[in-house]
């Protein structure tokens, strides 16, 4: 079984692998201009570099904990668990673009820059998600030693 390594050289890998995540039906360059759009967007309203608020934002929406299901002794338990660096880009990135696509009435890069510019400042549904995940997590903490099961 092939292992994949998530080794970032730089800002630039974790831009291509979000745009491949925003990417629909395999238009690439839609979901390029969409996030060069954002970045636009972001600089015009904060006055800060577009993919420094990127990084804020994953920074602040990555979640250290999680919990996974287990099944022992017939019965389903929460298990929380440490999630791994690829897993957390993952996850952020799959919040960020949720809590963008769930809300309407404006254009995608205009939805993602707010949703970005929101999650910089620890605030917005992304933010919201990451807590819950957590306070999960804590609720489940009984259940840890299950964990080497």
């Amino acid at each position: 079984m092939n292992k994949v390594k998530f080794v970032a050289k730089g800002n630039t890998d974790l831009i291509e692998k979000f745009i491949n995540y925003l990417m629909h039906q395999g238009k690439k360059t839609v979901a390029r201009a969409v996030l060069n759009d954002c970045f636009a967007i972001i600089e015009k309203k904060t006055g800060k570099k577009g993919k420094e608020i990127f990084s804020e934002a994953l920074e602040n929406v990555k979640p250290s904990l999680e919990v996974r299901a287990k099944r022992i002794g017939g019965s389903v338990y929460q298990i929380p668990m440490e999630v791994k660096p690829f897993r957390q880009f993952q996850l952020a990135s799959r919040w960020i673009l949720a809590a963008a696509r769930g809300k309407k009435g404006a254009p995608m890069a205009d939805r993602l820059a707010n949703e970005l510019m929101q999650a910089a400042n620890n605030e917005g549904t992304s933010v919201k998600k990451k807590e819950d995940s957590h306070r999960m997590a804590q609720a489940n903490k009984a259940f840890a030693h299950f964990a080497k099961y």
